[in-house]
């Protein structure tokens, strides 16, 4: 049985107690976010990242060795575990060394080498494997197995059978296996070519080469689809002679009259048997490794896209642009409420426009609107040229910023999003939406599947189970990091905080219908099917702003309340009388009063304290930025618009392998390829940029046809 700990430590490069604590923390049930925030002291202030890693893995473990011990007893029931059979599942490292170690003992379809066996001819491929430096030809030994009762007819038909039956002892033999994937994963060739006779997005494929070694991972995952979506055929070209040695030279003992016949059944079960395996095999391990990247960097696009700051405290204005049906319009208040709706024909000529801008206009002053968010879809352009002429021929003290509005759709036709709005249509619920991406993306972001928010590379040929698994985490991380308002939360928002579920968020739901608002932290102890242990996990990322305990509205535990009033004590304060905003010299008085000495006295960690200290200097903080602005080009209205060398600004929507796509307001995104995103050397889009980045950048090239934008951040030289 593995020594989890010891091989975690070694893995994530981390002292022992560290594993051995947070193996402790997760078998008792904790969630990574309440480890990572509260367990600080017993894991060392590991990140929430990390530590979902290192869970991850101990799972991988633990399951590898349910593997090992079920193949064990597999091969005991055939009575033929050895004591040699037990070390080598003993060293296996990874699920297909163990498939390996098993494929001798599989039971197998009908082949050719059990036919043989049928036949009686093993024993004559034992005799052959002896390789007897004085024996017998094989074709003399083979005599012996000529069977006419079991269609041996000849000597020739025995050598056969045989020969098949050795080519299958080579093909099952796990170190060869073993030599010919790492051979085929370092120094193969991947190639494909055109299936068919027709243009595509493919065509870049259609006679491409590469090493395996140097092949990038979404060229791995554009080449699965291509050949998925029947362009492309896709093959994979390994060193034959080079295999063909290793299946011979591991079975070849010096010379004997049967060396000739053991190199032909090698090379054989080389081409035959191993070789589609093993091509099978390194396909699947690209496709694998190309899946893992593609799926980091969709958590790590959909962790900025999340954690975008909000503006909060505005009544706001969400644009659903539009061409035919016209652009839907919904007011909300500060606290996300929708006071108005409406639909506005801003591009059905002057009189449309005319009569949009007194519509718009009548709402801004009837509801005192002070921010406008615009949806980047369709006629995106036109609504944010018509907003900014409209706030300038006003003289409108008012802001206004395109968004993302990547799976409004999906939310606008949910059940969740009915049952939130069932007086409005489609339509009206995405301009509210949009309204709330501005407002609080996070909030509003939990109701969609983070599948449908575009932040991602070929999400749809990910394995959906991993994906799924790794963006809920990262849902849940940004949740819980920047805390949520228990009084005014969804029941979206509320499942993603730690230690609560599908449950326990309706019945704070149903609480609130029937109580009122919670008054405190502790009042969440009444609610329906919420335990000792999910009050534990939960009430740190829980907000109360309406308690008259201002711990409550931190992210201060109940578990440290004690600790914090005498850490207070301690420094001359009082917690009912903290100033607004919070206790802005605190830590300049632990420090003088002695941060290790304070800690000592009150029974808590340094790290708890240093939480403490930052809590409580600014109460209910959020750890969002604050918002930037978009630059607007008004004279850009579309692609044809655009043109070589021109200076524009954009957000990035989405951070891929090979670059940025970047919103610069033409409906389509334009590409910054990964070389021309710095002049130097970067391993990945990423080390430089983000999701909602606002970056400036130069027009290199329009391609109308193909509806293609290339961008650079370089700035051009002046000529």
């Amino acid at each position: 049985m593995t020594d989890y700990s010891s091989a975690l430590c070694k893995e994530f490069n981390l002292q022992k107690w560290q594993t051995d604590n947070l193996i402790q923390l997760i078998d008792e049930g904790n969630t990574i976010p309440f480890i990572a925030r509260y367990r600080k002291e017993a894991h060392g202030t590991l990140d929430d990242q990390l530590i979902r890693q290192i869970s991850e893995r101990l799972t991988y473990l633990r399951n590898l060795d349910d593997k090992r011990e079920e193949v064990r007893n597999l091969i005991d029931a055939q009575e033929k575990l050895t004591e040699e059979i037990n070390t080598k599942l003993d060293k296996a490292s990874t699920l297909s060394e163990i498939e390996d170690i098993y494929r001798p003992f599989r039971p197998k379809r009908k082949t050719r080498a059990s036919m043989a066996k049928e036949k009686g001819l093993e024993p004559l491929a034992m005799e052959i494997l002896a390789q007897k430096k004085n024996g017998k030809y094989p074709i003399d030994l083979a005599e012996e197995y000529v069977n006419e009762e079991k269609a041996v007819n000849t000597p020739e038909d025995a050598l056969q059978g045989a020969k098949d039956i050795i080519a299958e002892i080579i093909s099952d033999d796990a170190d060869i296996r073993r030599r010919l994937r790492n051979l085929a994963m370092n120094y193969s060739t991947i190639s494909t070519k055109a299936a068919r006779d027709e243009d595509s997005v493919y065509r870049n494929y259609y006679e491409f080469s590469q090493p395996i070694k140097k092949l990038a991972n979404h060229r791995i995952l554009a080449i699965d689809r291509g050949e998925k979506e029947g362009f492309l055929k896709v093959s994979v070209a390994i060193d034959d002679e080079r295999g063909k040695a290793i299946c011979s030279e591991s079975y070849i003992r010096g010379y004997s009259p049967c060396r000739d016949c053991i190199e032909e059944a090698a090379i054989d079960a080389y081409g035959r048997l191993i070789y589609p395996s093993i091509e099978r095999e390194v396909r699947n391990e690209l496709t694998a490794r190309a899946a893992t990247d593609a799926i980091k960097v969709f958590s790590e696009n959909l962790r900025n896209l999340l954690m975008q700051p909000p503006v909060k405290g505005r009544v706001t204005i969400g644009l659903d642009p539009g061409y035919r049906t016209g652009c839907k319009v919904a007011v909300v208040d500060a606290t996300g409420k929708v006071l108005d709706t409406g639909v506005a024909y801003i591009t059905h000529g002057a009189k449309g426009e005319e009569e949009a801008a007194k519509k718009i206009l009548s709402l801004i002053k009837k509801h005192n609107v002070t921010l406008i968010a615009i949806g980047n879809g369709t006629a995106s352009k036109e609504t944010e040229i018509f907003t900014d002429k409209l706030i300038k021929d006003n003289h409108l003290d008012i802001d206004y910023m395109v968004v993302s509005e990547a799976g409004a759709s999906v939310y606008s036709a949910s059940k969740l999003a009915a049952e939130e709005f069932p007086e409005f249509d489609l339509t009206l619920r995405s301009a509210v939406s949009i309204a709330h991406r501005l407002q609080d993306p996070l909030a509003e972001l939990v109701k969609i599947d983070p599948k449908a928010i575009g932040v991602g590379q070929y999400q749809h040929d990910m394995p959906q189970k991993e994906l799924s698994s790794a963006l809920e985490g990262v849902v849940e991380a940004c949740v819980n990091s920047v805390g949520v308002d228990l009084n005014t939360a969804s029941q979206s928002l509320l499942e993603n905080v730690a230690g609560v579920n599908k449950t326990i968020a309706k019945n704070i739901i149903a609480y609130r219908h029937e109580n009122g608002e919670f008054h405190s932290r502790s009042e969440l102890k009444k609610v329906s099917k919420l335990g000792p242990k999910a009050f534990e996990q939960c009430a740190g990322f829980l907000r109360v702003p309406e308690s008259d305990n201002v711990l409550d509205n931190t992210a201060v535990h109940p578990e440290s309340y004690a600790a914090a009033k005498k850490m207070l004590e301690a420094c001359d304060y009082n917690l009912k009388k903290m100033p607004e905003g919070g206790f802005a010299e605190l830590k300049g008085k632990v420090d003088a009063y002695g941060k290790e000495k304070l800690a000592e006295e009150i029974g808590i960690g340094i790290p708890t304290l240093e939480d403490m200290i930052t809590e409580l200097m600014r109460p209910g903080r959020d750890p969002r930025e604050e918002i930037e602005k978009v630059m607007l080009r008004s004279d850009i209205k579309d692609i044809k618009d655009l043109k070589a060398g021109m200076e524009i600004m954009g957000t990035v929507r989405n951070v891929t392998d090979f670059g940025a796509f970047v919103d610069i307001g033409v409906h389509q995104d334009g590409l910054v390829h990964i070389t021309q995103i710095s002049n130097k050397f970067i391993r990945h889009p990423s080390d430089v940029l983000k999701v909602g980045d606002i970056i400036k950048t130069w027009v290199i090239s329009v391609d109308e046809e193909r509806n293609r934008i290339s961008l650079t951040m370089k700035e051009p030289k002046e000529k």
